[in-house]
């Protein structure tokens, strides 16, 4: 995709919220509001397709890649994930969808303004605005204002700059954590450094998987 520089214990629960609007309610302030609810699976099915089905630029990642990610992110128990290239949300519901059950987070940073805004209605769409947050810019200027580190990165913009966001970016990866590139395959001539790079990155695994012909590599950084 291009780019050009993108729970529950509820007697708990309720009962802390019942509390927190209390206190709320006694200082003057209105309540907080409750996150957005989940879609139903079939609703979800439906929204990422009509976002496939939209997405004459074929920016969107392949539903067997979404898969993988949704996969990898629950069974790794991901809590902090950043996201570079989001086009119109697609991979980003996929990644929140598993970070729903992990009670993690995702920053999704996509440099068209129209796209970012097609995002931020579809993770909105998918009842997931309080787990995938949005931010339209370029990711070489917003990534150094973001706090913090993360569990897992994935990648999925401009290739020609894939090294550069490797580099930036992977000192900010914890150890035991994963980043991931995608079209390592399909459009592998486009990306000579970044493999190399990853190839050579001490201190780090990588393998390419290819659950489509698409592909992505997958790059642990050991502990």
């Amino acid at each position: 995709m291009m780019f050009q520089s993108r729970r529950r214990l509820l007697a708990p629960g309720l009962a802390a919220l019942a509390l927190i609007g209390l206190g709320a309610s006694r200082c003057g302030a209105p309540p907080p509001e409750p996150p957005a609810p989940a879609r139903s699976a079939p609703q979800e099915t439906a929204l990422l397709q009509e976002i496939k089905d939209k997405d004459q630029g074929q920016l969107a990642i392949s539903e067997e890649d979404g898969r993988f990610l949704r996969v990898l992110v629950a069974t790794r128990g991901t809590r902090r994930a950043l996201e570079i290239g989001g086009a119109s949300g697609y991979s980003g519901i996929w990644i929140g969808q598993g970070l729903r059950q992990t009670g993690g987070r995702l920053i999704s940073i996509e440099y068209d303004p129209v796209r970012a805004q097609e995002a931020a209605a579809n993770i909105a769409r998918a009842g997931l605005s309080d787990i995938v947050q949005v931010i339209h810019g370029d990711a070489f200027a917003e990534v150094p204002k973001l706090d913090g580190t993360f569990d897992m990165i994935f990648l999925d913009a401009w290739k020609q700059d894939y090294k550069r966001f490797f580099d930036m970016t992977f000192p900010r990866l914890d150890p035991g954590g994963v980043f991931l590139a995608h079209n390592v395959v399909n459009k592998r001539s486009d990306m000579g450094d970044f493999l190399d790079a990853i190839a050579a990155a001490p201190g780090a695994w990588s393998s390419i998987i290819a659950p489509s012909g698409e592909g992505m590599s997958l790059t642990y950084k050991q502990r």
